[in-house]
């Protein structure tokens, strides 16, 4: 187990594959993250968009400018995104530009492109989340990956790429 990862943690990254399997089922990318406050109360959720939103419907940008438009960035500074998967770079920013002082992922994104290949739906960026939120003039606490958790993650996308 990661430090810093608690039971908390492990239960709200539960409900992100569940939320994967739902946006699979819907026909969007298996992708599911949520935005917590530091006891753990979900404020919102969301899966990947991308049957609408294509290449930018991903779960964690939807709620990363979600959560930017209905928090204050000192709110925000204390709530943790919690997803399934490692955040591309496109999404480690939004959340870094939306304040939220705190991530939990559960697969990383190379492990990611292991699955999808050369998917012209998801070209994965071989560039960790932390090179991202390391550049930033604010930090970010991250907690990542869930080795024990990756089977369950990428059960998900099995098929689906």
């Amino acid at each position: 187990m990661p430090p810093d990862l608690t039971a908390t943690d492990r239960a709200l990254l539960e409900r992100t594959i569940q939320i994967s399997e739902e946006s699979r089922k819907t026909g969007n990318h298996p992708f599911g993250a949520l935005l917590a406050t530091a006891d753990g109360k979900i404020l919102l959720e969301s899966g990947n968009t991308a049957a609408t939103d294509r290449g930018t419907g991903h779960a964690e940008l939807n709620v990363a400018r979600k959560a930017a438009s209905l928090f204050t960035a000192e709110a925000l500074s204390t709530c943790t995104l919690v997803t399934s998967v490692e955040p591309c770079c496109m999404c480690a920013g939004g959340l870094y530009w939306a304040g939220i002082g705190r991530l939990v992922y559960g697969m990383t994104e190379k492990r990611l492109a292991s699955l999808t290949g050369n998917n012209p739906e998801n070209l994965t960026m071989n560039m960790p989340c932390t090179q991202v939120l390391d550049a930033g003039q604010r930090k970010v606490v991250v907690v990542g990956p869930v080795q024990d958790m990756e089977a369950r993650i990428a059960h998900v996308h099995e098929g689906f790429w």
